[in-house]
C-alpha cells in the first residue's frame, strides 16, 4: 500500500504589534525564572552547565545595559549643566 504523503500542517500566527518585543525586563524576568526553577531542581546535573552558561551571558548583557544607561544619564546631565 502506497503511503499518501500530507502536506504539513501550517499554523497561522497573529501578527506581533511592532511595539511588543523583549525588553531588559523580560531579561531579568528570564534570570530570575532560570534561578527559581534551579533551586526548585528543574534540571538534571547534566543541563546545568548549559543553563548557567545562559543564565550567566544574559546577566552579562543586563549589566553592560545597566553601565550603558548609567553612561548616557550621566551624559545628559553635564549636557543640561552647561
Amino acid at each position: 500500500m502506497a503511503k499518501k504523503e500530507t502536506a504539513p500542517e501550517t499554523v497561522e500566527q497573529a501578527p506581533v504589534p511592532a511595539n511588543q518585543g523583549l525588553n531588559l525586563s523580560d531579561i531579568r524576568s528570564c534570570v530570575a525564572i532560570i534561578d527559581i526553577v534551579t533551586k526548585r531542581g528543574a534540571f538534571e546535573g547534566a543541563e546545568l552547565s548549559d543553563v548557567g552558561a545562559v543564565r550567566n551571558r544574559l546577566e552579562g548583557f543586563l549589566k553592560a545595559a545597566d553601565e550603558a544607561q548609567a553612561a548616557k544619564v550621566a551624559e545628559e546631565e553635564v549636557a543640561t549643566e552647561k
